[in-house]
């Protein structure tokens, strides 16, 4: 229905906006006056006033009407038996909207069918209030827009005021957004620090969090405590992190830049207009297919290759995994580096040139350093997607938690220690649950400093070259 919707109202504000510039044309031709603004921003206009306002409808109705559903479905079922529980309420909720959607499997009991019947009912009644809410919103809205393009109206000014209150918008949605990251993260690690010290946490050296069976972090003895102290050392995990990004690196940034500067000083148009497309197509192959390779190409020829020279290499080792995520991330390293070189001034070259040096010495005592700051930038850029990539990890690297500088045995990273805490049905009041929320507060810290880093040094270089 949403999407019915959706599609009707692009093709008003379609038509709104051939109206409205054929109105002001009109107006203009019958009434003999100077039109303040071009006539395509009239029906910009009338198409924004068209669009914004149902869509707006549209937004809050899609968030508050499962809520409102549910509360309406809940009073009912609590009228028929006021000793139902919250989570009997929810269970029997998800029951009756399981029956309605038709993927129903369990014993149908009478309360499911009278619910079923209301849910209908409300169902039926929330559809058609919204079609009548959002013609109603519609009709006025086109009313209010063709009486103020009929005056003549400054359609300039008043489009680029509500395209400029959109992207406020937008901008606070990212904030707000970015704000409720923290403070989930921040609450769930606080009630994690209730019960693990972050001492403990943060230098400790064991990671085995299935040690953790308390289920209330409020109530957890002396004995209990002693378990749990040993079982969330963070240690090998961030090491583990650290280590296969440092693998990936090693291999991403030599040949990221150095294809960078091939591609921007060497390589001709012609090699230039086919290899840069091609080596940017590693940056859309999902990374599930880089795990794949890892876990049944890369993994395995390293580990034949360790029989032979009589090295012990494990089949998920950290070697295999930090390879193809160095694979993966080398269209970061080097399209961005290809970007800021050609972004550095030709008078910078041809001056380099004129004192007699080569293009190599050009390149080195010049263009790279006037690139720095970019090259920096794609370097952390990559550093950042290394750090949080899960899936190559879990398939080639494996889930034990070694702390290791040895690449050829298996480590686990931080991101794939929280996708398996969160797997499955979680009891999120327990240690073991919230030391997810403990380890993704940590990892936003480490990155938020690494970012703070990056960005002094490139503002110490550019203030020395500008």
């Amino acid at each position: 229905m949403n999407i019915i919707i959706l599609l009707l109202v692009t093709i008003f504000s379609y038509l709104s906006f051939l109206y409205g510039r054929s109105r002001i044309r009109k107006i203009t031709s019958t009434q003999s006056i100077k039109i303040n603004a071009l006539p395509n921003y009239y029906g910009y206009y009338l198409a924004l006033w068209c669009a914004l306002p149902a869509l707006i409808i549209l937004l809050f109705w899609s968030i508050f009407e499962p809520a409102i559903i549910k509360y309406l479905i809940s009073q009912t079922l609590i009228q028929n038996d006021l000793n139902y529980s919250s989570d009997q309420l929810n269970l029997l909720y998800q029951k009756i909207r399981s029956l309605y959607e038709g993927n129903f499997s369990g014993t149908l009991t009478e309360e499911i069918k009278i619910g079923v019947k209301n849910y209908e009912n409300l169902q039926t009644i929330a559809q058609n209030s919204k079609i009548v809410l959002l013609l109603s919103t519609f009709i006025a809205a086109i009313s209010y827009g063709i009486f103020r393009i009929s005056k003549n109206n400054k359609a300039r000014h008043d489009v680029e005021k509500i395209l400029t209150g959109l992207l406020f918008v937008c901008s606070l949605v990212a904030i707000l957004t970015t704000m409720g990251i923290i403070f989930s993260l921040l609450f769930e690690s606080l009630k994690f620090f209730s019960a693990i010290n972050i001492f403990d946490f943060l230098f400790g050296m064991n990671w085995s969090p299935q040690r953790a069976f308390v289920s209330d972090a409020s109530a957890i003895t002396a004995l209990e405590y002693e378990n749990l102290k040993g079982a969330f050392g963070s240690v090998p995990l961030f090491a583990g992190t650290a280590f296969i990004a440092l693998i990936a690196m090693l291999v991403a940034v030599p040949i990221g830049l150095f294809s960078g500067i091939y591609m921007a000083e060497y390589a001709s148009s012609k090699v230039r207009k086919y290899s840069k497309p091609i080596i940017e197509i590693l940056a859309g192959i999902p990374t599930v297919v880089y795990g794949f390779f890892a876990a049944l190409t890369v993994g395995p020829f390293f580990r034949e290759l360790g029989e032979k020279l009589n090295l012990e290499v494990s089949s998920e080792s950290a070697l295999a995994a930090g390879l193809v995520m160095g694979v993966m991330i080398i269209p970061y390293v080097s399209s961005l580096s290809d970007d800021v070189i050609n972004a550095v001034p030709q008078s910078l070259r041809d001056g380099s040139y004129a004192i007699g040096a080569t293009k190599s010495e050009t390149i080195k005592n010049v263009v790279i350093p006037a690139a720095l700051p970019g090259i920096v930038g794609s370097v952390l850029l990559a550093v950042s997607r290394a750090i949080g990539e899960t899936m190559i990890v879990v398939m080639a690297a494996g889930l034990a938690a070694n702390l290791t500088i040895n690449p050829l045995e298996s480590t686990t990273t931080i991101t794939t220690q929280i996708v398996m805490l969160l797997i499955g049905d979680q009891e999120f009041d327990s240690p073991k649950t919230q030391s997810a929320f403990a380890l993704g507060l940590t990892l936003f810290f480490a990155t938020l400093i690494l970012n703070y880093i990056a960005l002094r040094f490139v503002k110490k270089y550019r203030e020395k070259y500008e």
